[in-house]
């Protein structure tokens, strides 16, 4: 293409570009009200189905309430923080800006900076509003899917898929929205003409995002944990009862749990993924060196293009999962998303061409032809894939390792939790592989900017990739109603096939997001690296003070996943200790003749999660910023690097081990080794509520980890010891 006429076509049209992107994720919002409007279509049945229902709604949204009245607080600090040490550089420089009459300049960075602390409350804002749109969807979601699956398993896959879909749109819509309305926020008046660009508000976003995500990843995760532990330790292994049983005072509280966890908390997970992809991908592009105005302009808007044209892969894609009975689910399922994956590859290669930006090799690139950002891009598609195949060999109960886990139950718990630990561990070595072979084809062909737009080709169909994950918990919670409102056996029959599935597509799920977590921190690192300067003379891992830090970023991954485990413990005592309160004290209880007190365990578990979140969110903000601020910028790096290997294995290790051990259990139940109430079931439960707090709590919250850390270090990296470097 004529140099030219791209210098002109990229000045002129990038904002037109920017605000087309807009108009897609704006699409997604409305697609979303459709979604949820056909919803609230579908009846919700008996009266005793919907004053069930009404309980979990009331609980989820309780838990929700409290836990983001205490997120606020901790927003309004670290707010206050950034504008003061960040935005206005130290507290001097605050102090000189507020006696100049600049804070408002300062605050919203229309001066040329600042705008971190505005972008920070932006990105926390979407992140409460993904988490809420999707709770309240999956809460009116459950019942109807419950009546539907009474006409057929298609029906009933329709309503939850459709939940799934309100999510997964909900997220994209509003993670891409932000960015562009930021990305278009006049914060560069002295900067580059053709980039009219602030990079502290993106980075500000990414923050806000990943705040809430972790607390809401790990609250959720305890709440859920807690009361599935107690609900199967004393109901189905004490008392012999079976899975949602309305005798059991704990049932409504795993229910709700299934949505605090795995609806509200993994909403604010991909939406950190989805946005912190982006960002990443666009901080590469504004660093990129030797390379003229207009294409520097190129990489910042092309990450928020293809996450446009993803946008409209996943909408079509939605439109392909349709089933008539059980055996199709599967396939209807991964039809929707190989459509969308095919289409955004076709749309990617289109937008490619009419940027140009086929022709754009960015600096360290080996690849010399046309093409090599798009190469990429396809690498990290495909990558998504791959893993999500991976997990489904480690975790699905049609494959062997599931089953040898139930296998080894027969010989009881112990054998079968030796066995899932081992299964867990072998399953890290072929994602890391993949994420390795990733990270080295995507700086093949594009550079440090192919692993960040890597990333982004992995999340760029995350609208329809989350509402196949989505569904689950809301087929979980339709099973749950179905046994407690006495629903004509085959309607539960339906229902489990449809949670089975869900299983397996959220292990898919959480390894998705963890290899995405890799790439994406990989480029905030790099992003990282080249704002302090150690990018350009290397990191030496033979310094003492690096290889410091390197150590203690290895260890912080293993505190972090204690705390958590340590929490859901702590919360899970005191459920099952109500429990076992309420089946020995309220008489006629086990007779069916008295209600257990729901409400009770709800708040048992709702105080026991929110107190017990704080302390490993607090630590994945403090311990960057003490590191830097007292060992220096080198030493953050070694710890970045450090705990980005560190929590990628733990994470696919808990994860698949986690999900291996429930489908061993749900293997079982289908009538194997003695099905229900056999002495291997009741090994295999207890195998599965150890694996529990790995799939639900820990291994999901890792991948949030080590990107809250490097967004962290990155933005105060100015405060750091050492800053800028020497030389």
């Amino acid at each position: 293409m004529n140099e030219a006429l791209l210098t002109a076509m990229l000045v002129t049209d990038g904002k037109t570009l920017l605000i087309g992107a807009g108009v897609f994720a704006v699409l997604a919002l409305v697609f979303a009200v459709f979604a949820s409007r056909r919803i609230l279509r579908w009846p919700t049945g008996t009266e005793e189905m919907g004053r069930i229902a009404d309980a979990i709604r009331r609980g989820a949204m309780a838990f929700l309430r409290t836990e983001y009245t205490i997120l606020l607080i901790f927003v309004i600090l670290l707010s206050v923080a950034l504008t003061i040490f960040v935005d206005g550089g130290s507290w001097a420089g605050f102090q000189q800006v507020l006696s100049s009459g600049g804070l408002s300049d300062l605050i919203f960075g229309t001066g040329g900076k600042g705008g971190t602390a505005a972008a920070f409350l932006a990105g926390a804002l979407c992140s409460v509003l993904a988490g809420f749109i999707g709770m309240r969807t999956a809460t009116n979601a459950n019942v109807r899917t419950t009546e539907a699956a009474k006409t057929s398993i298609g029906d009933a896959l329709r309503v939850a898929f459709s939940s799934g879909v309100v999510m997964g749109l909900s997220v994209v819509g509003l993670g891409l929205i932000g960015i562009v309305a930021l990305t278009l926020w006049r914060g560069n008046a002295g900067g580059d003409p053709a980039i009219d660009f602030n990079p502290n508000l993106i980075f500000g976003f990414s923050l806000g995002a990943s705040s809430i995500a972790l607390f809401a990843r790990v609250g959720g995760g305890i709440f859920t944990k807690a009361a599935d532990v107690g609900a199967d330790m004393v109901g189905k292994v004490e008392a012999g009862i079976p899975e949602d049983d309305p005798r059991n005072p704990a049932v409504i509280a795993d229910n709700v749990g299934d949505n605090v966890g795995d609806v509200a908390g993994m909403g604010a997970d991909l939406f950190e993924s989805y946005v912190g992809s982006i960002i990443a991908a666009m901080a590469l592009g504004y660093a990129a060196t030797g390379l003229g105005a207009e294409r520097t302009n190129t990489l910042i808007v092309l990450p928020i293009a293809l996450a446009g044209v993803g946008i409209l892969a996943s909408i079509v894609g939605t439109f392909f999962v349709r089933a008539k009975d059980e055996k199709g689910l599967s396939a209807a399922l991964f039809k929707g998303l190989f459509v969308a994956s095919l289409l955004f590859a076709g749309l990617a290669a289109g937008l490619f061409m009419l940027l140009g930006a086929h022709e754009i090799q960015p600096a360290q690139a080996t690849y010399t032809g046309e093409w090599g950002i798009y190469f990429a891009v396809i690498m990290g598609l495909v990558l998504g894939v791959l893993i999500g195949k991976a997990t489904e060999h480690y975790t699905s109960e049609r494959k062997r390792h599931a089953q040898e886990i139930a296998a080894q139950s027969e010989t009881g718990a112990a054998t079968n939790i030796i066995h899932g630990l081992a299964v867990g561990m072998q399953s890290t070595a072929v994602p890391l592989i993949l994420i390795a072979a990733t990270t080295f084809g995507a700086f093949w062909f594009a550079g440090l900017y192919g692993i960040g737009v890597a990333a982004v080709g992995m999340l760029s169909t995350l609208g329809i990739s989350l509402a196949v994950d989505a569904y689950g918990p809301v087929a979980d919670n339709a099973g749950g109603i179905a046994q407690m409102s006495g629903c004509p056996p085959e309607v539960r029959e339906r229902t489990d096939a449809l949670d089975a599935l869900g299983n397996t597509t959220a292990a898919i799920g959480k390894g998705f997001a963890i290899g995405s977590a890799a790439l994406t921190a990989l480029a905030l690192f790099y992003a990282y690296a080249n704002k302090t300067g150690i990018l350009d003379k290397g990191i030496n891992i033979l310094d003492a003070t690096t290889f410091s830090g390197f150590l203690i970023g290895g260890m912080l991954p293993f505190m972090f996943a204690a705390m958590t485990m340590k929490a859901v413990g702590r919360a899970a005592n005191r459920m099952i200790e109500e429990v076992r309160r309420q089946f020995k004290s309220i008489t006629g209880l086990m007779e069916g003749q008295a209600e257990p007190d729901y409400a009770r365990c709800v708040a048992i578990a709702t105080r026991g999660s929110l107190k017990e979140m704080i302390l490993p969110g607090l630590m994945a903000v403090i311990a960057p910023i003490l590191i830097g601020v007292t060992l220096g910028v080198d030493a953050v790096g070694g710890m970045l690097g450090g705990a980005l290997l560190c929590s990628v294995l733990m994470a696919i290790f808990m994860a698949n081990a986690g999900g291996a051990w429930d489908n061993a259990k749900k293997w079982i139940e289908t009538g194997q080794l003695g099905g229900k109430g056999s002495d291997a079931h009741k090994a295999a439960v207890i195998g599965d509520t150890v694996g529990d707090p790995f799939k639900d709590t820990s291994g999901p919250s890792l991948n949030i980890l080590i990107k809250l850390m490097t967004i962290v270090s990155l933005i105060f990296a100015a405060t750091f010891k050492g800053f800028p470097p020497p030389g």
